[in-house]
């Protein structure tokens, strides 16, 4: 028995509400990164992340050269960083990160400031499945903004929350 469609199971997944974090990859003139809904907490002690990051993306050969990342979650006034990681408007690599100010951590990944909270992170574990690939890292850094507010991805949009 077939299960359903591709498209069937996007426009689903578009009724759940999805943190938005972007995951800053590479360095120098070689760095892109990308918007995803699909990071979370693994494990406290130690502390572990986990990310789903689609094969085809212009930052996944980034992510395995480098072994290293940023993940900043998005607050309510972080819409234009959400839709330039998102390649809005056909927006690339290194352009994505104009107009924001970043940071450099521990390990040399860069990290957006004025996130609610960014996590510095080396690549731990990949898991191939299907069309993605789960990254498991181990955060080596953390920065916390208080009082950023949210921005989340709810029915095909970004939504502020303050």
């Amino acid at each position: 028995m077939a299960g359903p469609s591709a498209e069937d199971f996007t426009g689903a997944m578009r009724a759940l509400v999805g943190n938005c974090s972007v995951i800053t990859v590479g360095e120098g003139q070689d760095r892109s990164g990308l918007i995803v809904t699909s990071a979370i907490s693994l494990s406290a002690d130690p502390p572990l992340l986990l990310v789903c990051v689609s094969r085809s993306s212009s930052s996944w050969p980034l992510l395995k050269q480098y072994g290293r990342f940023g993940w900043s979650s998005l607050g309510a006034g972080h819409q234009r960083v959400a839709e330039q990681f998102a390649g809005f408007g056909g927006v690339k690599g290194t352009d994505r990160y104009e107009g924001a100010e970043w940071e450099t951590a521990v390990t040399g990944a860069v990290l957006l400031k004025g996130a609610p909270a960014a996590f510095d992170c080396e690549v731990d574990e990949i898991i191939d499945r299907d069309t993605h690939s789960i990254v498991i890292a181990r955060v080596r850094a953390i920065k916390e903004t208080p009082d950023a507010g949210a921005l989340i991805y709810w029915n095909g949009a970004f939504q502020a929350l303050n």
